[in-house]
């Protein structure tokens, strides 16, 4: 698909007096002034609307969207997958987050993989971690939201109980794992009702998931009389204390799984503070280095000091600049980025100033770095209380290209409600990475395979250990007010695409739906973070809108191109974010066309 005419004259006017008139981008973007919506399916979208005309607050509209996309978007994502949250409290003028990642179950470890699975961490039960985003939704509605659990559920349930089309993306999604879903009878029961996917726009109906959200209902009744929070957490504990348990650590055995009862019992989240970067005048909030958010943050810091407007929107330096940054950042994650329960990670240093000052200095303008580079040396700039704890950079191991499939699950969320409280959360797990457990119609997360089997590695395999998680929301403050919550799906696309959204709107005074719209690259020299974790060296991928010439000069710098298409679905993130302008009042929201994002508000 080209490029849209930016602008158009009106004959007969004078050339001084002439108006432009055109579009600047595909989709309008939505403005409003009390509250906003964007998320990765239209119904999502809708859902958490829908919580916002009713009186409630941004986190009872984040978590009645999530939800909905546990139901709308299984190819992507799931209840009983993986949530990560941040959520900004207005009244409190602070960000907090909530770590929706599953730990490895405590019999989990290498040797078991290596000496059980063939050194591999195999698609199926093996590769479940603990369930977390029903934890996380809960845990956020409890301690946040206004609203109770079956008032935000509603949607969800209604989605699931009653069916809903099946989108083109959808189809598409779960055909292409369709080898998968027909493994396990309780997966191909649901999803390939007939022996194949339902056709898109056939009703789709998940009963089991329908009535999992009534269980969880009848418990909060239950206990309404306790008060709305105490009513939420009796429905959160049967979820991982109660009956649904004993359901998930049964069939786990039965499956040859490691998921025990103790180890759903023992299960919660984590109330973080965030991580920040700077850029200019903007403070960029990300999750911690559980997730590759700091990546995001660590990047745009690293470039606040170019003039990136005089070199060109999306001209070969501004491209290879951006990529080169990535890079760096993608380096550092693989060589530091762990969970900080095990992992001593130097996040301090880096993000700071002099440190990502000294990684932007390793970039060479001229010339591609042509495989993933060396990590930098982040302990001088850390924290003096733990700066002695290691002195210098870890060694860098050789690597050696790896072929494998590109992975696109994950969706994504954002509020701004009308008390100027935000919400940011990526949901994911696909449905086709581990069995459904049967009554209840939704998988254990499979987000195991994030993690590696070496044992030096920081997100290696351990019992109790969060895997090295990819979603990875944000929310950005411009001169210490609330400018945007982003996000996006997408692997590890999702750092760069969210770094490329920032840089249209920051540095090139973009809207949000012109910023979301333009061609993408994606770089992906580094190891993937899915196994078996594909490595590229060198290979950057770029949308086919990006003309031949700036092409064919990043070739010359040395990157390994790939064109891919016009809007890559599947190799480019699907992005949303919601911009306050804190002098008018106004919000503005985009969605990516690249797939069933929509924004709604008023």
């Amino acid at each position: 698909m080209g490029q849209l005419s930016r602008k158009a004259a009106i004959v007969g006017v004078d050339e001084s007096d002439k108006i432009e008139i055109g579009i600047d981008s595909y989709r309008p973007a939505i403005m409003g002034t009390t509250h906003m919506v964007s998320a990765g399916h239209y119904l999502a979208t809708a859902a958490g609307y829908r919580m916002l005309e009713e009186g409630g607050n941004a986190v009872d509209a984040g978590v009645a969207s999530g939800i909905a996309i546990n139901v709308l978007l299984p190819e992507s994502t799931n209840f009983g997958g993986v949530a990560p949250i941040m959520v900004y409290l207005a009244a409190s003028d602070s960000v907090v987050t909530i770590s929706g990642l599953g730990r490895w179950p405590r019999a989990a470890n290498i040797d078991y993989y290596m000496s059980n699975a063939g050194g591999e961490i195999p698609r199926g039960i093996l590769r479940s971690v603990l369930p977390s985003a029903a934890d996380a939704w809960l845990t956020a509605l409890e301690r946040y939201g206004t609203m109770t659990f079956e008032q935000v559920v509603a949607p969800a349930r209604e989605l699931a109980g009653n069916g809903y089309p099946m989108s083109p993306v959808v189809h598409a999604g779960l055909t292409h794992n369709s080898e998968s879903l027909a493994m396990w009878p309780s997966t191909r029961e649901i999803f390939m009702p007939d022996g194949r996917v339902p056709e898109t726009g056939a009703l789709f109906v998940q009963k089991d998931l329908a009535r999992t959200f009534e269980r969880l209902v009848e418990v909060e009744l239950a206990n309404a009389h306790r008060g709305r929070e105490a009513a939420i957490r009796a429905a959160r504990d049967h979820f991982y204390k109660g009956d649904m348990a004993r359901e998930m650590a049964s069939f786990s055995q039965e499956q040859g799984g490691l998921i025990t009862y103790q180890d759903l019992h023992d299960f919660s989240v984590k109330i973080e503070e965030p991580v920040k970067g700077r850029f200019r005048d903007y403070t960029i909030y990300t999750c911690g280095p559980w997730c590759q958010g700091p990546v995001v943050a660590q990047v745009l810091q690293m470039l606040e000091d170019d003039d990136l407007s005089a070199m060109g929107h999306n001209s070969p330096d501004y491209l290879h600049l951006v990529s080169q940054a990535l890079d760096a950042a993608f380096s550092d994650r693989h060589h530091y980025y762990g969970d900080p329960d095990f992992v001593d990670v130097p996040i301090e240093g880096l993000l700071s100033k002099g440190y990502t000052r000294a990684r932007r200095e390793d970039i060479d303008m001229a010339r591609a770095f042509g495989q993933m580079p060396q990590p930098g040396n982040p302990w001088p700039f850390q924290d003096q209380r733990r700066k002695g704890q290691l002195s210098g950079a870890p060694k860098s191991v050789e690597l050696t290209p790896v072929s494998g499939d590109h992975q696109e699950d994950t969706s994504y969320t954002c509020v701004v409600d009308r008390w100027g409280n935000a919400f940011s959360a990526t949901p994911s797990d696909p449905v086709s990475e581990s069995p459904v457990v049967p009554g209840l119609g939704f998988i254990m997360s499979g987000r195991g395979y994030q993690s590696w089997l070496e044992p030096d590695h920081p997100s290696s395999l351990q019992p109790w250990k969060r895997p090295r998680l990819t979603p990875n929301p944000a929310i950005a403050f411009k001169n210490g007010k609330l400018f945007m919550p982003f996000g996006c799906p997408g692997g590890d696309a999702q750092p760069q695409g969210m770094v490329q959204l920032f840089l249209n709107i920051a540095a090139f005074g973009m809207d949000p739906q012109k910023a979301i719209e333009q061609p993408r690259i994606t770089t992906w020299n580094f190891p993937n973070s899915f196994w078996p974790h594909t490595y590229l060296p060198g290979r950057l991928r770029v949308e086919g809108r990006i003309p031949r010439e700036t092409v064919d000069e990043l070739a010359r710098r040395g990157h390994d191109i790939e064109v891919v298409e016009d809007w890559s679905r599947t190799f480019m993130s699907s992005l949303s974010s919601i911009v306050v302008d804190q002098e008018s009042g106004v919000l503005f929201g985009g969605a990516d066309p690249r797939r069933d994002t929509y924004v709604m508000g008023r």
